[in-house]
């Protein structure tokens, strides 16, 4: 799990810090792992992450390339706020199998295992992409991006945001995009004959409809406006077929 690094938040203010900025409930870091987003104040996507209880402190797990720009974004939030953000040596071990002692159950989904802190990283080998694909749980850098709305990449299925815990930067554009709004476009599992690269846009009766992510066993996870997204489709070379 190279491709993961570890913030900690400690200082008296560290939780309640959190809580007014991300997405979902920190309050229930007592219960485990809390999966969430850092959003615009416009509602798009920054960085999903972990967060776990360490002690007083908060550990942060992110995908490393976006490390550093929230980091310098959280001290940028933390004015006067008791809290102080550093980089850790931590990594990430993550499986499917038998838990390890102190390890912590993915909540995003059963089916993702557990995921463990501490000098050692790595994983049980799973295949990953087949476990995502099968449950359409998007992956920072590929199916999320700027351009991502947390509840059109499914963040409410995946335990990702809490409606009732209270503001948060971007809390009011999503809250309407749940309860006033019809989402029209987001990700969805499709069958897929064949197979296209990452980012291939899809097409149905020559119009673009969306476009095609990860592919695992004849399956992928794709973007799709929703009212176009009917009967034969094209990604590249590859058929795509997708049922409401």
């Amino acid at each position: 799990m190279s491709d993961r690094r570890i913030l900690r938040l400690t200082g008296a203010d560290a939780k309640s810090f959190l809580q007014g900025l991300v997405t979902n409930n920190v309050d229930h870091l007592d219960d485990g792992l809390v999966y969430a987003a850092l959003l615009t104040p416009q509602g798009k996507y920054l960085a999903d992450f972990f967060l776990a209880a360490d002690g007083d402190a908060v550990l942060l797990d992110v995908e490393a390339s976006l490390a550093e720009g929230l980091m310098k974004r959280l001290n940028m939030y933390r004015l006067r706020a008791d809290v102080q953000v550093e980089m850790t040596d931590l990594q990430v071990k993550r499986g499917t199998g038998m838990a390890p002692e102190g390890a912590l159950a993915d909540p995003r989904h059963g089916d993702l295992g557990w995921r463990l802190y501490g000098p050692e990283g790595g994983d049980d080998g799973s295949d990953w992409d087949a476990i995502r694909v099968a449950h359409c749980i998007p992956e920072t850098g590929i199916e999320l991006g700027p351009d991502s709305y947390i509840l059109e990449a499914g963040f409410e299925a995946l335990k990702g945001v809490d409606f009732r815990k209270g503001c948060y930067v971007g809390q009011e554009v999503t809250a309407r995009m749940k309860h006033k709004t019809e989402l029209r476009k987001g990700l969805r599992t499709v069958e897929v004959e064949g197979a296209a690269p990452v980012g291939t846009e899809i097409t149905a009766e020559g119009k673009v409809v969306g476009t095609l992510y990860t592919q695992s066993g004849g399956k992928g996870i794709a973007y799709l406006r929703f009212d176009r997204a009917k009967g034969e489709m094209q990604a590249g070379d590859a058929g795509v077929t997708w049922q409401e």
